[in-house]
């Protein structure tokens, strides 16, 4: 008998998207509500989302640092509609 392998998490579709899924995890979590399997099949999703939204954050931080980092010596001002 062949072992399963463990189901691999549908991409979520944006960052805003897995949030989502996670602030409902949590509340279904919060209701004690569910059977043990499945609050562990919750918690798993949930850790899996948390961890591709901490990378995703991650990821924009660098990002940012990066276009900062690009001109040192350039002045940094504020955005208004006047400054495009």
């Amino acid at each position: 008998m062949r072992p399963t392998m463990p189901k691999k998490a549908a991409t979520p579709v944006s960052f805003e998207s897995s949030l989502q899924q996670l602030e409902q995890i949590v509340q279904r979590l919060e209701s004690g509500d569910l059977p043990l399997e499945d609050a562990l099949n919750e918690f798993e999703r949930g850790v899996q989302l948390a961890r591709v939204g901490q990378q995703t954050l991650q990821q924009a931080e660098q990002r940012v640092q990066i276009l900062l980092s690009d001109d040192k010596n350039g002045e940094l001002t504020p955005f208004t509609a006047e400054n495009e």
